[in-house]
């Protein structure tokens, strides 16, 4: 071996022992080093299996296919793991990883609980929903109500459909609906028990069924885009036009524990795949609700008069002042409500007609 040779073999050591302890020592320093495992999080919806097809699966697709094996998120729908009305402890408790919900149909134990789902009359549309959470502050209330309960993070919130009724009987005046059973909203039923709506208690995946056995006379759960994808226009006759909400109010939770464990380009990449499944549901909620009212064939269209509908929205607005008296938050939620709606019916078409 000549001595070129040797002293070249002895700088390729030399340097491979240089090399591997400038890798170590940049490893040291590294603010994030992949797992050798992934985070792995259980995550539950509160909608069944074809709903969830549209309103979250997509966006936690992308997710899982985005976050590169760092962390999977499996996805189960309506009380799979447990029931609707459980999941907000069972997520508290560590039981499941994170939920999308409404606060009101998991009984989240939180004043602001109430406006979740349907609030009585308080968004016409789906795009009241991010902006009263963006540039109205429900946002910064909704952080503060969840900062006082222990292991739960409020992530984000957006809007899903309207909320109409679709029966077996037809209504046509505020007559028709005394003595209605249907499945809905604890809030929306409290509210609609005014005009002599009885609100019945069924798990999501059962009220088909319970249509068709009598146990209902209808749901007020949706929007006619979610009674045609989930079936219930299948079992029902007739679509009430009118609507107590234009838009529910939907957000996204997890455990806090679980929540910190993710590095922040996860976190980043999750709060993302949240305004994806927003945007989602913006377009085919507002294209489908027309849609289908149009060409759909299964409902026959409803409608009471404006004049006697009248009667329901002022008693909306007395509803409000009875939520307002439940706490100092709840009446700032109310307030924020009628500056809004204020703004919107100054502002006219096409905001308020």
């Amino acid at each position: 071996m000549t001595k070129h040779s040797i002293e070249r073999r002895n700088f390729i050591k030399k340097a491979g022992v240089g090399t591997a302890v400038a890798a170590a020592t940049a490893a040291l320093g590294a603010p994030y080093v992949k797992a050798a495992s992934p985070i792995k999080w259980r995550l539950q919806t509160y909608a069944g299996p074809a709903l969830a097809e549209h309103v979250i699966k997509p966006a936690i697709d992308n997710f899982n296919k985005a976050a590169n094996g760092e962390m999977v998120i499996e996805l189960y729908t309506a009380d799979q793991l447990v029931p609707t009305g459980e999941m907000f402890r069972a997520m508290q408790a560590g039981t499941i990883d994170a939920v999308q919900s409404d606060d009101d149909s998991m009984a989240a134990p939180v004043d602001v609980s109430v406006f979740g789902g349907y609030f009585p009359f308080a968004t016409r549309y789906s795009l009241d929903v991010p902006v009263l959470f963006h540039q109205y502050g429900l946002k910064e209330i909704w952080e503060e109500a969840y900062g006082e309960v222990e292991n739960v993070t409020w992530l984000s919130a957006g809007s899903w459909d309207p909320c109409n009724f679709v029966t077996v009987k037809p209504i046509r005046s505020l007559a028709d609906l005394k003595g209605l059973r249907v499945y809905t909203f604890p809030t929306a039923g409290k509210f609609l028990s005014r005009f002599g709506v009885v609100p019945v208690s069924v798990a999501y995946e059962d009220a088909e069924v319970a249509v068709q056995t009598g146990e209902l006379d209808g749901i007020a759960w949706s929007g006619i885009t979610e009674d045609y994808t989930v079936g219930w226009a299948n079992v029902n006759k007739y679509f009430l036009t009118n609507n107590i909400s234009g838009a529910w109010i939907g957000s996204f939770f997890a455990n806090t524990k679980r929540w910190n464990e993710v590095p922040a380009h996860l976190q980043t990449l999750y709060r993302l795949a949240m305004d994806s499944s927003h945007y989602y549901r913006q377009h085919w909620y507002w294209g489908g609700e027309a849609n289908l009212r149009v060409k759909g064939t299964k409902l026959q269209l409803t409608s009471i008069p404006d004049a006697e509908w009248k009667t329901v929205e002022a008693e909306g607005l007395k509803f409000w002042d009875e939520i307002a008296t439940q706490s100092p938050r709840s009446a700032k939620v109310v307030k924020i409500f009628k500056e809004y709606n204020e703004v919107m019916r100054k502002a006219g078409p096409p905001y308020r007609y």
